[in-house]
């Protein structure tokens, strides 16, 4: 078992990141998002499926075509290869836990 403290890691973005590369968790990632409103990723695919756990406050998230909003408590699942984006539409923080199944964070930006 290893505890990692989150505020060992980098806070420069809007999130929290742990590669498990890192921290010796291999094939699962972890990105701690915790985004003001107007934030968020713009479209992008990896080569691994995604698991974005809603916590606290509203997204909107995008496949490039459709746009389907979310909220606390939904579960947004994007398969390998799927473009996506989501960008924080409340009027307060988005609290969310994106599950990387990689050792490692690889994103194509489109």
């Amino acid at each position: 078992m290893k505890v990692v403290p989150t505020s060992s890691l980098d806070t420069s973005n809007f999130s929290v990141e742990l590669q498990g590369k890192d921290c010796g968790s291999p094939g699962v990632s972890l990105i701690l998002v915790d985004a003001a409103p107007g934030r968020g990723p713009s479209l992008h695919t990896h080569d691994y499926a995604e698991v974005m756990i809603i916590q606290e406050g509203t997204a909107t998230f995008t496949d490039g075509i459709t746009e389907t909003e979310v909220g606390a408590g939904s579960v947004v699942i994007v398969g390998a290869g799927e473009p996506h984006a989501f960008t924080n539409t409340g009027d307060g923080p988005l609290g969310q836990i994106d599950i990387h199944v990689a050792d490692a964070f690889a994103t194509d930006w489109l």
